[in-house]
C-alpha cells in the first residue's frame, strides 16, 4: 500500500526550477517508492545493479548515452564521477526536471554535488513518514505557533489517545512498518541496523570496528534531547574524542541524527554553544536503546526525551517536506541552566516553544520565555506548551497549551 508523501508537492515544484532534483534521507523511508509513484513516465535505472553500476563508474557518458534523461538515477552516491557529465547535460540543454536523484549516503555524496551541481539541482531531505502523513492528512504547511497555522491546521485534526501517540513513538517512522503491521519490530529494526552498518558505515567510510560503531550508537541513542558531549561519548565507548566526533558526523549526514543548533543571534555570552543531539527515528533509537514494547518506554526514565525527539523530529519533517533543507529551528540555554526547548525564527521574531510529555501544562513551563525579550532587536512572538493534552486552549495572551496532534 503506497502512501502518500507531502515532498511529492515540493519534488513536482522544484523540477519546474531546476534541471536536477535530488531526494536523499536515511535507507528505507521510502525515497525510491515516492519518486517512482511522483515521475512515473520517466525511466528508472538502480546503480544497485552491479553492470549498470560499473558502467557508470566507470563511462559516465556512455551509460548516460544508454540511459538518456529525463532519467531516475537510484542510489547516486555509487557513482560519483557521473556528477560532471550530468552537469555537463544541464549546461548544454537548459532543460528542467531532466534527473531524478536519489541516495541514502549523504556523506559520501553532498561534497561532490554541492562542487558540480550547485545553482542546478533541487533537494529534498525525506525522512519517515510524519504523523499527518500516516493518517493522510492533507495540510503540509511547516509548523508553526500563530494563530494562522492553528486556524488551517484544526481543520484536519485527527485525535490521538495518549496510548496511539506512544505506540508511534515507539514503531517509528518506517513506512514498512507502518503499512505491515504483522511485521515484527525488533527483527525490522535489527536488519535496519546490520544494513545500515554493512552498507552505508563500511563501504563508504573508515570505521575498523563495526561492533565498536554500533556500541556509538547505542550512547549517542541513549544521549537524544542532550546537548552533545563529545568527552563523555568518546569514554562511554572507549574510542578518541576526535573519532566521536567523525563517527557522529556520519550518524548526522546519513539523516539519523540530527543537531539542533543553539540561538545566538545578538545574543549575550551566557549562552551555551553547543548543539542537541536528536535520533530523528524514535522507533530505531527505542530499538538500540533497549525499550521494546510501547509500554515500557512510555514509563521508563527516557519518556521525557523520547517524546521531546518525537516532536522535534515531527516538526523537521514539516520544513523538509516543503524543501527547506535548513529548518529555521534553535534552542536557548544560557549558562544559569533556562532553557527554551524550541526556537523557531521568522521574519526576526522567535516563536517559542516548551515540549513535555505531561498533560497538565502551567505558566510555569513557559517561565523563560521572557528571556527572549532581553535580546536586542528580535520580536517575541506567540509561543506555547507541545504537550498530550487534548485541547487547543490558552495558556495566557502570548502562549498556548498545544496538542501534540497539531504538529
Amino acid at each position: 500500500m503506497y502512501i502518500k508523501r507531502h515532498a511529492e508537492k515540493t519534488i513536482s515544484i522544484l523540477a519546474k526550477m531546476f534541471g536536477v532534483v535530488m531526494v536523499t534521507g536515511p535507507r528505507q523511508v521510502g525515497k525510491t517508492t515516492m519518486l517512482k509513484e511522483t515521475v512515473k513516465d520517466t525511466d528508472y535505472v538502480t546503480l544497485d545493479d552491479p553492470i549498470l553500476k560499473m558502467t557508470a563508474q566507470e563511462s559516465g557518458n556512455t551509460f548516460l548515452k544508454d540511459n538518456p534523461p529525463p532519467v531516475f538515477i537510484d542510489e547516486i552516491q555509487y557513482a560519483p564521477n557521473l556528477f560532471p557529465y550530468i552537469k555537463m547535460y544541464i549546461d548544454q540543454n537548459n532543460d528542467k526536471g531532466q534527473f531524478y536523484l536519489s541516495g541514502s549516503q549523504q556523506f559520501k555524496l553532498m561534497k561532490n554535488v554541492s562542487e558540480t551541481l550547485a545553482g542546478r539541482m533541487g533537494i529534498v531531505n525525506l525522512l519517515g513518514l510524519s504523523m499527518r502523513e500516516k493518517y493522510d492528512c492533507d495540510f503540509d504547511e511547516p509548523f508553526i505557533t500563530t494563530d494562522e497555522f492553528f486556524s488551517k491546521r484544526r481543520k484536519s485534526v485527527k485525535l490521538f489517545t495518549y496510548d496511539e501517540i506512544w505506540e508511534n513513538i515507539h514503531r517509528g517512522g518506517m513506512p514498512a512498518l507502518w503499512s505491515n503491521k504483522e511485521f515484527d519490530w525488533q527483527m525490522f529494526y535489527g536488519a535496519y541496523v546490520k544494513t545500515y552498518i554493512e552498507r552505508d558505515v563500511r563501504e563508504l567510510t573508515q570505521v575498523g570496528d563495526e561492533n565498536k560503531f554500533l556500541q556509538f550508537m547505542t550512547v549517542v541513542a541513549a544521549s537524544t534531547g542532550q546537548l552533545v558531549n563529545f568527552a563523555s561519548i568518546a569514554r562511554d565507548v572507549g574510542i578518541s574524542q576526535p573519532t566521536a566526533e567523525r563517527w557522529l558526523s556520519i550518524l548526522q549526514t546519513s539523516n539519523i541524527v540530527y543537531l539542533l543548533k543553539p540561538y545566538s543571534g545578538n545574543i549575550t555570552k551566557r549562552t551555551v554553544k553547543t548543539p542537541k543531539l536528536y535520533f530523528l527515528d524514535t522507533g530505531l533509537a527505542a530499538y538500540i536503546t533497549r525499550w521494546n514494547t510501547a509500554d515500557t518506554l512510555k514509563n521508563g526514565a527516557m519518556s521525557g526525551a523520547f517524546f521531546e525527539s518525537f516532536v522535534i523530529g515531527e516538526i523537521i519533517k514539516s520544513y523538509y517536506n516543503r524543501g527547506i533543507t535548513e529548518p529555521p529551528l534553535y534552542f536557548y540555554r544560557d549558562k544559569d541552566v533556562n532553557e527554551i526547548d524550541l526556537l523557531i525564527e521568522e521574519n526576526n521574531t522567535l516563536y517559542p516553544i516548551e515540549i513535555k510529555k505531561h498533560a497538565d501544562p502551567t505558566k510555569k513551563d513557559i517561565s523563560a520565555f521572557k528571556l527572549l525579550d532581553k535580546i536586542p532587536s528580535v520580536k517575541r512572538g506567540q509561543g506555547g506548551v507541545i504537550c498530550t493534552y487534548d485541547k487547543l486552549i490558552s495558556l495566557d495572551d502570548m502562549n498556548k497549551v498545544i496538542p501534540v496532534f497539531y504538529i
